[in-house]
């Protein structure tokens, strides 16, 4: 099971990279929630809504490590944008019947050269 989580999780990035909303969709629960600093427990219809945007602008996706524990699991990925900026996210996925239940994004700092940005105050 631990493998078949970490290939939906994989091929979630890769249909999110490729702006494939329905292969997205299709991955997701009916009664999935999304929560991340800017969005509080969101439903399905209102990630969409708020949250799906084209995806043009990035260029790759790095996951650097996947931690399946039962039905859940821990993703933490760089992301390159097309202008050179870059970022380094953690999300927590939660799984119910094959699909993704819930995703908790938790966003972390800029990232360049392998280290990471000092934030302004």
């Amino acid at each position: 099971m631990p493998d078949d989580f970490e290939r939906l999780i994989r091929n979630l990035f890769a249909a999110y990279l490729a702006n494939d909303r329905q292969q997205v969709s299709d991955a997701l629960a009916d009664d999935f929630r999304f929560t991340s600093p800017f969005d509080d427990d969101l439903d399905k219809a209102t990630y969409f809504e708020r949250c799906w945007r084209d995806t043009g602008w990035i260029a790759r996706h790095d996951i650097e490590r996947i931690f399946v524990r039962g039905n859940e699991a821990f993703v933490t990925y760089h992301c390159l944008a097309r202008d050179g900026r870059s970022f380094r996210n953690t999300e927590f996925f939660t799984f119910e019947g094959g699909k993704v239940r819930r995703i908790d994004v938790y966003f972390g700092a800029a990232w360049q050269d392998d280290r990471f940005l000092p934030q302004s105050r």
